[in-house]
């Protein structure tokens, strides 16, 4: 559910073909006292559709520039005449194409002397003009023992950190497994759905923790990242599942799926697939592709509806165990039940909510040294929202979900045309 950002190395090469666009953000990166950004082009031409049209050459290069700085760059614009931004105070000239070899090549390397976060930007500040050109970058900070380090200031814990979660996974697939094995009487299907969930979350984090590991010392992932994207999909994949089929109460309360929940399965299984695609063409294309905000914003509208409909499922249980508790004659066992989809359904709520949005804010408000804290926030909300969900579905005999009530489900069949009331009255 939680979603970890990542790019695919900070060694990139990058073709651009015909852009007009007057900003083309590369990539942004955290920089620490002695950072370098490394450039290099080859086979820049540019072209207009305009016959008469004459180029300043010097309207087109490089910069760095915070965030912070594009407010002061916009107003700066408002008030100065033929304004270009490569002429700004606010930014940081890497190079103009003034300075392009004979043959159409440039190679440069820039020292940071005021460490932050900054963002590589190619600028034209003549958008009648299409360019062409082939980019490599490197940007990369020097660690302690003079190496460079290609991950930016606040991440490079991140390595030992997705470890840390990938051993807490595993340790907890180990137990379950014993505890799966030692009452195998009671174990339902359910309950290897759920280890299979754990052993693609451990699997996904080992993977984590190497890509962030390679990305450190060579600048590039080795394939991790490959892995990481497979596991990474399984993983959703399967959360979205159990959530869905614990939702409905199956093969707790009862050991089959109605049309309409199989229908919630049949719709999350294909957007999960849409949201891994989605997720991979964010992270491996960077934003300096054009489609690439239009694949953002089609990664988050995605992830919100998935969020939404898997709560639809948990709406119908409370619904049938508010019937079933007044109708069946055994009014505090379905109360006990119905408790319990309130408490599992304001958790999942609540981890949604954390991180979806408490984290994203976490992320946008520490300094970027500390990104790996919005990290350890997302990836502990996971932590304890799966010990909630394995805790109080662990296969025990008189654990209140866990037994299948013949009753209840004849119940819940009858009712299941009736009007479903607010599940948190």
């Amino acid at each position: 559910m939680t979603s970890t950002k990542f790019g695919s190395c900070e060694i990139k090469d990058v073709h651009i073909v015909e852009d007009s666009r007057p900003l083309i953000l590369f990539e942004q990166f955290g920089f620490a006292p002695n950072g370098h950004v490394d450039i290099s082009t080859k086979q820049v031409t540019w072209k207009s559709k305009h016959q008469n049209a004459k180029l300043n050459i010097s309207s087109m290069g490089f910069f760095l520039v915070r965030d912070e700085s594009y407010p002061h760059i916009l107003n700066e614009s408002s008030y100065t005449d033929g304004f270009c931004v490569l002429s700004s105070m606010h930014v940081k000239i890497v190079f103009r194409f003034n300075n392009l070899a004979p043959d159409s090549t440039f190679n440069t390397s820039v020292s940071i002397e005021e460490p932050d976060e900054y963002n590589l930007v190619f600028g034209n500040c003549q958008t009648e003009f299409q360019v062409s050109m082939k980019v490599h970058t490197e940007m990369y900070n020097i660690d302690d023992e003079g190496r460079p380090d290609f991950l930016p200031a606040g991440q490079t814990s991140l390595p030992r950190l997705y470890f840390s979660f990938f051993l807490a996974y595993a340790v907890k697939l180990a137990i379950w497994s014993f505890i799966c094995l030692k009452r195998r009487l009671t174990v339902h299907k359910i309950h290897l759905i759920m280890a299979a969930l754990l052993l693609f979350k451990a699997l996904k984090m080992i993977c984590a923790s190497e890509d962030k590991m390679y990305i450190r010392k060579t600048g590039t992932p080795h394939g991790w990242d490959v892995a990481f994207y497979i596991f990474g999909f399984l993983k959703g994949v399967t959360l979205f599942t159990v959530i869905i089929l614990i939702g409905t109460g199956w093969s707790f309360l009862k050991p089959y799926l109605q049309e309409r929940e199989k229908g919630v399965l049949m719709f999350v299984i294909p957007l999960q697939v849409l949201e891994n695609i989605a997720s991979v063409v964010i992270s491996e294309t960077g934003p300096v592709k054009k489609a690439w905000f239009t694949w953002n914003e089609m990664f988050l509208l995605i992830d919100v509806l998935c969020c939404c409909i898997i709560l639809f499922p948990i709406f119908w249980s409370i619904g049938s165990l508010k019937e079933a508790s007044r109708t069946d004659g055994k009014a505090a066992k379905n109360l006990e039940k119905l408790t319990l989809f309130k408490q599992f359904y304001i958790v999942v709520i609540a981890y949604l909510y954390f991180t979806r949005v408490v984290v994203s804010a976490i992320g946008a408000n520490i300094n970027y040294r500390y990104h790996w804290v919005s990290v350890a926030a997302a990836e502990g909300a996971s932590l304890v929202f799966y010990l909630f969900i394995f805790y109080n579905f662990q296969p025990v005999e008189k654990n209140p979900y866990l037994a299948v009530d013949d009753h209840v489900a004849e119940d819940a069949t009858v009712h299941q045309s009736l009007e479903i009331e607010d599940p948190l009255d």
